[in-house]
């Protein structure tokens, strides 16, 4: 007796890397990060999902661990955040409902790397965000569920199947000789968040972990290839957050990593290694900066950039007027930004021999499913030179403020 399935499974496609010893001539992919449920739709995935792309890599907050807010656009299932594995599986399952997710899976690989949201906000290592709420066990037991369906549902290799509290998610790839992908993981090693920007300056801080570091920066050295793209969670650049002589950071990024930031950013500019571009998730918003070894020291050398991407959905529509109001000032204090937005998309970017060019893909609303996207701005990064070599955008669209509706704070 023959029994016919009644589920259909749509049909989807990959692509092999060239042979490391290849020569391409030029590489497309775009990255992605931030796609809280219920902040708005995934419209920008419907129009990524018709690019020409190599890969999609994904920087991190896939799902968002938040409780159902009654008052969103869409609205998580559930009673609260979710704790065990069962919960963990459940919202995973609802964001792959989404049929454009579901197309930009079914049209590209991905390489993927969680952040804090794929868990709890602002984790690190086996510290919750709030201990007094959660303890060691329970915090343990929770990152143990959270992996394991991570993993499931992620496109992941084998060699990352979680073993207990560990789950092994830096690791390389690597496009011919033209370039390599380094995948971090700024999670699961990390020393906690200082309170003080002084505190931020200990060496004992770090970010990654002594054998990551160690892994990147042998990777960075012997990789062989024209560029050396880094796909990160948070941001490298320093980024106060507060015009005037004053200054506050987010100690959660980079900026509360100091040392370890510039003993990276000082091998950067060593010669060891080849036009390195570090891509970025977490901000929301669309930063381009030149990488220097002192960003208090406009005459340090740039040694890098990083394009941090904005997210897919969360912070819903943005208040541009105010983000630039807030920014803009800071932007003048600040000579290592080069663009700075608030608006929801993603980036595409085109490699070849001689420069990088990233483009940044905006959509006008996600509170809609379909909506027009536009090229708001491209960044060049030329071989051989580091930083950011050129800047081309729209004019700063003040007048687009945003429209009444629902937002969730995330």
């Amino acid at each position: 007796m023959s029994v016919q399935g009644v589920e259909i499974s749509p049909v989807g496609r990959t692509r092999t890397a060239p042979a490391d010893n290849a020569r391409p001539q030029n590489l497309r992919f775009a990255f992605a990060s931030c796609q809280d449920y219920q902040a708005g739709f995934y419209t920008a995935y419907a129009h990524l999902a018709e690019e020409d792309l190599a890969f999609v890599a994904f920087l991190g907050d896939y799902i968002y661990e938040g409780a159902p807010n009654p008052n969103a656009r869409r609205v998580h299932k559930g009673a609260g955040e979710p704790l065990d594995l069962a919960q963990y599986r459940n919202r995973h399952a609802q964001y792959k409902t989404d049929p454009h997710l579901q197309a930009a899976h079914a049209a590209f690989p991905w390489i993927v790397t969680f952040d804090d949201h794929e868990i709890d906000n602002n984790w690190a290592d086996e510290i919750p965000q709030d201990p007094q709420l959660q303890t060691p066990e329970a915090f343990r037991a929770r990152r143990i569920a959270a992996f394991q369906a991570y993993y499931e549902h992620m496109p992941l290799r084998r060699k990352s199947l979680p073993r207990g509290l560990d789950m092994q998610v830096y690791r390389r790839f690597r496009f011919g000789d033209l370039a390599s992908v380094h995948v971090l993981d700024t999670r699961q090693y990390r020393s906690d968040q200082v309170e003080t920007r002084e505190q931020a300056l200990d060496p004992s801080l770090t970010m990654t972990g002594a054998e990551q570091e160690r892994w990147l920066t042998n990777g960075l050295r012997n990789a062989g290839t024209r560029w050396n793209l880094l796909a990160n969670q948070v941001m490298w650049a320093q980024n106060d957050r507060t015009a005037g002589p004053a200054q506050t950071f987010d100690l959660d990024n980079w900026d509360g990593y100091r040392a370890q930031r510039r003993r990276l950013l000082e091998f950067f500019g060593s010669g060891r290694v080849a036009n390195p571009i570090v891509l970025t998730g977490d901000r929301h918003c669309t930063w381009a900066c030149d990488l220097r070894t002192d960003f208090d020291d406009p005459s340090t050398p740039i040694v890098g950039a990083e394009i941090t991407g904005t997210s897919i959905t969360s912070g819903g529509n943005p208040d541009v007027a105010a983000f630039h109001r807030t920014y803009d000032p800071i932007m003048a204090e600040s000579p290592h930004w080069r663009y700075i937005d608030n608006q929801r998309g993603y980036v595409r970017v085109d490699v070849d021999r001689s420069r990088t060019l990233s483009s940044l893909r905006l959509v006008d609303t996600v509170w809609a499913e379909q909506a027009q996207i536009r090229t708001a701005a491209e960044f060049v990064v030329e071989n051989g030179r580091p930083g950011i070599a050129s800047v081309t955008a729209e004019p700063v669209p003040l007048a687009r403020t945003r429209t009444a509706g629902p937002i969730r704070a995330s």
